[in-house]
C-alpha cells in the first residue's frame, strides 16, 4: 500500500456516530490522547432499528481484520468490536494504529433488501455533516452508490474521510481519522473500501429466486 505521511496527533478525537439509526462502536479516545469536545456526535436515526434481514447472516467473518488494514507504515489493532448494530443484524469495529495517530471504524448494517439499504445510505448522507465538514459527497468506485466525503471533523480536531456504499442488502460505513492536514490518502481509502466490498460480495448469500 502507498506511503502515508505520519504526524503525531496530540489530541485525536474519535467520535461515536450512527449508521441507519444504529450506533457504531463506542469510540473512546485511545490511551494517551484527549477528546477536545467533551462529547460525541450522533447522526439522526433512520427509521426502525429492528429487522430480520439478511436472515441468518453472520457478519463477523465479513468484517475486515487488522491485518487487512496494516501496511509498512501502520500496524492496526482492533480496539473495540460489537457483534450487532443496536438490534440490527450487522457488526462494527474500531481499529487504531500503534502510535494512536490514525483510526479506522467500519460498520456493516443489514437490511431487508437492497432498496432499504440504499434508502438508509441516502439518509445517512443527509446527516454526514455531524461527522465531516468542508467537503462535498463525491462518487467512489466501490459497491453500489459508493460515496466519499473528505474534510475535517466539525471542530477541526482531525481529518476525516467518510465512505458509504451498499452491497446487496448491506450498508457499509467506513471512517478514516487522522491529524488535521494529514488526511488518509485516496488510494488507501479506496483499497480498504474495495476489500470490504469484496468480503461482502463473497459472504452475503444471493437472494433466493
Amino acid at each position: 500500500m502507498p506511503h502515508r505521511p505520519r504526524t503525531l496527533v496530540a489530541a485525536l478525537l474519535l467520535t461515536s456516530v450512527s449508521i441507519a439509526g444504529c450506533d457504531a462502536p463506542d469510540q473512546t479516545p485511545p490511551a494517551g490522547t484527549t477528546s477536545t469536545t467533551g462529547g460525541t456526535s450522533t447522526a439522526a436515526p433512520l427509521g426502525p432499528t429492528t429487522t430480520n434481514a439478511p436472515t441468518g447472516t453472520d457478519f463477523a467473518p465479513l468484517l475486515l481484520q487488522p491485518g487487512d488494514l496494516s501496511d509498512d507504515q501502520d500496524t492496526f489493532t482492533a480496539q473495540t468490536t460489537r457483534p450487532d448494530v443496536d438490534g440490527r443484524p450487522g457488526t462494527s469495529a474500531l481499529f487504531v494504529n500503534a502510535d494512536e495517530t490514525r483510526a479506522i471504524s467500519i460498520t456493516l448494517a443489514g437490511f431487508p433488501d437492497a432498496a432499504s439499504a440504499t434508502a438508509a445510505l441516502h439518509q445517512t448522507l443527509a446527516t454526514a455533516d455531524t461527522v465531516v465538514t468542508g467537503g462535498s459527497p463525491a462518487p467512489i468506485a466501490v459497491g453500489t452508490d459508493g460515496t466519499v466525503i473528505r474534510g475535517n471533523a466539525p471542530n477541526d480536531s482531525k481529518a476525516v474521510t467518510l465512505v458509504l456504499f451498499t452491497q446487496g442488502p448491506v450498508l457499509a460505513r467506513l471512517e478514516f481519522d487522522s491529524a488535521t492536514g494529514d488526511a488518509t490518502t485516496d488510494r488507501f481509502v479506496t483499497d480498504i473500501a474495495k476489500m470490504q466490498q469484496i468480503a461482502l460480495r463473497v459472504g452475503i448469500p444471493a437472494p433466493a429466486k
